[in-house]
């Protein structure tokens, strides 16, 4: 399958290789553009879809949460009519009473507790009912309000009521009925409030029954302000209610089943607090539905919204159509005028070619005259330009090819010299060892280590190690000179040996010291330099050049620290920062860490007069093998 997919591929490329040039312009061009444009046309698409299912979900989140607010207003309206019963002593004393009333007790209680009840029902014309069951078999009924529970006791509903205690529970009746009191007529389709009285505490003397009907309950889920294309349900208990006739889907569908056991997973709103608005998509039979829901937690349900898609797709369908269209259109027409375009640019250019050919045989040709500017006139006057100066090039790489030969034979003679160097420090050596002359030798060794040293720059990094041994040898020429030699201590770890350090960045410092940190001492006084090396971060050392000399105080301190920080050149006036080794001064070697590693690297001086001077060197922790520390 590799093998014929690549000769398909080659095959593909060298028919492409034999277009003209002309067809090969135009299909990049097409390219060019179709690629660009597609992108476009998919990022538009992709962003008015979404616009469209925002706008689509903003409007129904809006319907969604105004519903919400009527049913919110609808329970609080039931929940007062229910619990104005259960706060009247006058009606727990009705209904507990053990004796017969007599007939002016039941005419006071009709007078007066009574039509309290029956003015709640007057005064909330969206309820339907407000019925109270005694389980006292000895109370009167008071039609249509007060009734005996061997009345209702049979009932779906009335099972709810056991063991409610304090609670309250919702009963759904979606198609008309008969009353449950008895008789002809028929209750429309209604939600109904229960409460249970409890009188004393946990001892069972009767029910509160609160209905409405469902249309007044939530009309936009009930009643006929279902808007098109969408529908609302109320999700309770693992079921759906909603108005059966003209739905968007049956309560019983997949998508509503699906909905249902979503938010079954989400949990009951009166158990989980603080349960967010949200919504999902569901389809089915290739339609698209958007879910939105929004819990009611006083009577633990989900207020569902579900909408249809199927009309904004329809849109969006038409629109990529659309894009599609006008981007083959765009493309016909970018074709038909590119092809006719580089017919006319493309004359000039196969001219030229031709003359450039004859170039490569060795033929100088005279001016090409080609008439018109843009780039191939561009093109066509350097052509010329180029044919005029070829001599010149020709006779430039001979003159380049004889200066290199002897910047060879230079670099030669240097390496003649530094051999004949080494070689004669050699000789005298020898004859300091034949004449025991042990400390001149070691001298000489130590001098010929900073030739070569210094002789062998192959690049500005070695290792903290090699720069060391550097110093150690310069010391000890530097000793020939004092009775009381220099005493050098080095305390670093030696896992940092190998880290990588800019070559002489040590030495000025030494050197500095040398000359005059210990002026002012005499013949018997120790000379003393510290070299210690720390980690001063997880990815920085710091090394620590430390002498015992005269030190200098704070405004001095202070003058240097901010010479070695100024930028240019480096001027007298300075102890520290006028003397130079090899060209390279203490503003020097923190100019080159700065510019070699970055500006939060460098060097800074810290003394205590009469005591010491101390130069800190900041550099970054870097093995010179490559690489970072960790590794």
């Amino acid at each position: 399958m590799g093998r014929r997919w690549k000769e398909a591929n080659d095959a593909a490329r060298r028919w492409i290789q034999t277009r003209s040039l002309q067809s090969r312009l135009v299909a990049a061009y097409a390219l060019l553009i179709l690629i660009p444009s597609t992108l476009l046309s998919a990022y538009l698409y992709d962003d008015i879809r979404d616009s469209y299912i925002e706008d689509t979900r903003v409007k129904s989140n809006y319907l969604l949460q105004s519903e919400k607010q009527v049913i919110a207003n609808q329970i609080e309206t039931m929940e007062r009519a229910a619990q104005l019963p259960l706060s009247d002593q006058d009606v727990l004393r009705y209904l507990t009473e053990e004796g017969d009333l007599t007939t002016a007790e039941l005419v006071d209680f009709n007078n007066t507790a009574y039509a309290n009840l029956a003015r709640i029902q007057l005064n909330n014309p969206a309820l339907l009912h407000l019925r109270l069951y005694t389980a006292n078999e000895r109370n009167y009924e008071i039609w249509p309000i007060i009734f005996r529970e061997s009345r209702v006791r049979k009932r779906p509903w009335f099972a709810l009521t056991k063991g409610l205690g304090e609670r309250q529970a919702w009963h759904f009746q979606t198609a008309p009925a008969l009353q449950d009191i008895g008789g002809s007529e028929e209750d429309p389709p209604k939600l109904s409030l229960l409460r249970e009285i409890n009188l004393p505490k946990n001892e069972h003397i009767g029910v509160v029954q609160a209905d409405m009907r469902l249309d007044q309950f939530s009309p936009r889920t009930f009643g006929e302000l279902q808007e098109d294309g969408s529908q609302m349900m109320l999700v309770i208990r693992g079921g759906a209610y909603t108005r059966e006739e003209g739905v968007l889907l049956n309560r019983d569908s997949p998508a509503v089943r699906e909905a249902v056991s979503r938010l079954g997973e989400i949990g009951d709103p009166g158990e989980v607090p603080n349960i967010a608005d949200g919504y999902f998509r569901y389809e089915q039979g290739g339609s698209v539905y958007l879910m939105m829901y929004t819990p009611l937690e006083r009577m633990d349900a989900y207020l569902l919204n579900v909408v249809s898609l199927d009309k904004v797709l329809k849109d969006l369908s038409r629109t990529r159509n659309m894009l599609i269209y006008a981007n083959i259109g765009f493309i016909l027409v970018l074709a038909l005028l590119t092809y006719a375009m580089n017919s006319f640019i493309l004359k000039n250019l196969k001219r030229l070619a031709d003359a450039m050919k004859k170039i490569r045989q060795g033929e100088l040709q005279p001016s090409l005259q080609i008439s018109g500017g843009g780039e191939i006139g561009d093109l066509a006057h350097h052509f010329n330009k180029m044919t005029q100066t070829i001599n010149e090039l020709i006779a430039e790489a001979v003159r380049k090819q004889a200066l290199m030969k002897e910047a060879e034979l230079r670099t030669l003679y240097n390496q003649i010299d530094s051999h004949f160097l080494y070689n004669t420090l050699e000789n005298i050596k020898m004859l300091a060892e034949i004449e025991d002359q042990r400390r001149i030798s070691d001298s000489l060794t130590s001098l010929g280590g900073m030739m070569r040293y210094n002789f062998k720059w192959t690049g500005e990094y070695v290792k903290l190690k090699d720069e060391l041994r550097h110093i150690e040898n310069y010391i000890e020429v530097m000793n020939i000179r004092f009775d009381e030699p220099i005493t050098l201590y080095c305390d670093l770890p030696k896992a940092f040996m190998e880290l990588e350090i800019l070559k002489m960045s040590l030495q000025p410092v030494v050197e500095n010291a040398v000359k005059h940190a210990w002026q002012n001492f005499g013949e018997n006084d120790r000379r003393e330099f510290r070299i210690e090396v720390r980690e001063a971060e997880k990815s920085k050392i710091r090394i620590a050049m430390t002498d015992n000399g005269a030190g200098m105080d704070e405004r001095r301190l202070a003058e240097l620290n901010a010479e070695i920080r100024e930028t240019g050149n480096e001027g007298p006036g300075s102890a520290y920062t006028g003397v130079k080794l090899g060209g390279i001064g203490l503003r020097n070697v923190h100019q080159r860490i700065r510019l070699f590693y970055g500006d939060e690297y460098g060097l800074f001086l810290e003394s205590g007069e009469g005591a010491y001077t101390s130069v800190i060197l900041t550099i970054p922790k870097v093995l010179l093998t490559g690489g970072g520390w960790e590794e």
